[in-house]
């Protein structure tokens, strides 16, 4: 048998109407004429395949005949070029990249994102839809030469994110984004629409003031703990049962639920790790069936509202704390976590984990985080792991 040589490869192209059978006879000439197969790609877009073979011709010089023949009789057209030697080089030392783009997305979209790719020197090699009719979310891997600026590419492609409306994530491709098992979330403004402490307020008639020590707190502008403190003493008095009766029908965050379930029925853990306070946290475990809670106690004497937090108070350094904890007892990689919230004192928890999601976020946190999601809801996360819009239905039904 000839020994095959680096020019006797050929790529064959093959594109036309899908319908079963081309892979099987086309992948039948070759072992018949034994060629070998050293890559193969396949895709199939709106009804159209195309499929692409490289091929050894060492030890028969009539398989191109062959599948030339039998492309037609499938109604198929072929293409086929010889591979130079130097084009088949592997870039081992480039790394690797998933861009992940949510959104109403159009040609204007995906022009801004391969124009960002390509001013930074990456090469796009996959390009995949993951939601089901419509084009609003699609996966990009992408190749970054060695040396390359992985921040650099991140800020670029947030910019033209945020200027164009869409989400955007960029991750490296690799063993941990597949396989991700605990998500933790911040509460308040996150996992559910609204902030307990503000509600609170307004039911004590302080709404405003306290509002304004949150935003100050949440802008990264205030010492959490001083924040927590000054709005919970204005609260001194407050039945408590108008906490519970917030706590008994919390609004959740557009794709909470369907989040959830989806991620649960896969495995995962998950997680509330919140600067709000403990009955509205622990309710919504109940409610969802979380694996986990931590938040702030409020002191409560005769049925009323102390205006003091009982115990350590769950600041910016306690949600890392307890992220890496939670990690710990699950027996899970740092790698294998996600975290996601909307504020500053979301900041060092995001840091911890593997993929740091900044949700509806002030600016300072998606500066910190590895990707934002703005406006998608919490299941725009089960795209970011590469679940399609058909595999969350799929679950979803079941």
């Amino acid at each position: 048998m000839p020994e095959e040589t680096s020019n006797d490869r050929i790529l064959v192209t093959v594109a036309g109407r899908d319908r079963p059978g081309v892979t099987s006879t086309l992948t039948g000439i070759l072992a018949e004429k034994g060629a070998s197969l050293h890559d193969i790609e396949q895709v199939v877009v709106q009804g159209q395949l195309t499929l692409c073979l490289l091929i050894g011709l060492a030890s028969s010089r009539d398989v191109l005949k062959e599948l030339l023949f039998a492309a037609k009789e499938l109604g198929m057209d072929l293409d086929f070029q010889p591979v130079a030697a130097e084009t088949r080089a592997v870039e081992t030392e480039d790394e690797r990249y998933v861009i992940t783009a949510i959104g109403a997305l159009g040609p204007r979209h995906l022009h801004a994102i391969a124009s960002t790719l390509a001013a930074e020197g990456a090469n796009i090699e996959k390009i995949s839809r993951l939601s089901e009719s419509d084009l609003a979310s699609v996966e990009i891997h992408a190749r970054l030469p060695a040396g390359g600026d992985r921040e650099t590419l991140k800020r670029s492609l947030l910019e033209v994110a945020m200027n164009a409306s869409f989400d955007v994530s960029l991750q490296r491709e690799g063993i941990y984004r597949r396989s991700k098992r605990l998500v933790v979330l911040d509460m308040d403004s996150t996992f559910i629409r609204i902030e307990v402490i503000d509600e609170l307020a307004r039911a004590a008639g302080i709404g405003e003031a306290v509002s304004k020590i949150t935003e100050r707190a949440m802008q990264g502008e205030m010492d959490y703990d001083e924040s927590l403190r000054q709005r919970v003493a204005l609260l001194k008095g407050l039945d408590v049962s108008v906490l519970d009766k917030i706590a008994a029908d919390l609004p959740l965050t557009d794709g909470a639920e369907t989040m959830v379930r989806v991620l649960k029925r896969l495995g995962y853990r998950i997680a509330v790790i919140s600067g709000g306070f403990s009955r509205a946290a622990d309710a919504l475990k109940r409610r969802l069936s979380l694996d986990y809670a931590f938040s702030n106690v409020l002191g409560v004497e005769g049925g009323k509202l102390t205006g003091q937090v009982v115990g350590p108070i769950v600041n910016a350094q306690r949600k890392a704390e307890l992220l890496e904890m939670i990690a710990q007892l699950e027996g899970v990689l740092l790698d294998q976590v996600i975290a996601v919230g909307d504020g500053a004192n979301d900041i060092l928890m995001l840091e911890r984990a593997g993929l740091g999601i900044a949700f509806r976020a002030k600016t300072k946190l998606r500066e910190a985080a590895d990707t934002a999601i703005s406006g998608a809801g919490l299941d725009a996360i089960l795209y970011l792991l590469g679940i399609s819009a058909r595999e969350i239905k799929e679950m979803s039904a079941t």
